[in-house]
């Protein structure tokens, strides 16, 4: 992390108020988009001044960079829980698609700011370095399933690209759209349906 708040040792008030900026601006910036959404309208949303901003965040694109980095940590984390939860290859691999497909469907609003930010050179950096973390996690699990002869011999990594742009692209239409001035989503019907093709798609790719 690079803002000087996280420099600093927060007191749990301090923690607190800089998670309620954090949370009303990704609110705002999914529904209203980032450009339109000035720091004025965040602090005036939270019931704080401008001066308590700047304290937490040198500007509104550290603050959307902080997002960001804070929603990949956040998805790792998940995913990582999850993985641990069993044992072999395999099955780490698909516990990190069900985790990682069921993380993205239920932030709607992640996945807009994701979309946004691919758009501008400024965030797509940021969502660079974190695709990249996110290949390198699921190559791990692809590279053991290799050297257990459990998948045939390939590229980790370029497997791990495939796994995750088929996990991606299921967990992304009719979600993180605003229609009527509310963000959508789709329901648990529907994100399982999804979550069980992906795993599908995923398992019968790999084992070829």
């Amino acid at each position: 992390m690079s803002t000087t708040a996280d420099e600093r040792k927060l007191t749990p008030r301090g923690r607190d108020r800089r998670q309620s900026l954090l949370a009303y601006a990704t609110k705002r910036f999914a529904e209203n988009g980032y450009h339109p959404t000035s720091v004025a309208d965040i602090v005036d949303g939270v019931g704080v001044g401008k001066g308590v901003f700047y304290w937490y965040f040198p500007s509104k694109d550290d603050l959307l960079r902080e997002i960001l980095r804070d929603s990949i940590y956040d998805l790792r984390k998940t995913q990582q829980a999850s993985i641990d939860a069993v044992d072999g290859p395999l099955d780490k691999l698909e516990a990190g698609v069900r985790a990682s497909m069921a993380w993205s469907m239920t932030h709607p609003e992640i996945l807009r700011l994701v979309a946004f930010a691919w758009t501008e050179q400024t965030f797509a950096d940021a969502l660079r370095r974190g695709e990249q973390i996110l290949v390198a996690d699921t190559a791990k699990h692809l590279r053991a399933a290799i050297d257990a002869g459990d998948i045939a011999e390939g590229d980790p990594e370029l497997l791990a690209v495939a796994v995750n742009g088929i996990s991606r692209q299921l967990s992304t239409p009719d979600t993180g759209q605003v229609k009527g001035g509310a963000m959508t989503s789709i329901d648990e019907a529907q994100i399982q349906e999804r979550i069980e093709l992906g795993v599908r798609m995923v398992l019968h790719g790999v084992r070829g």
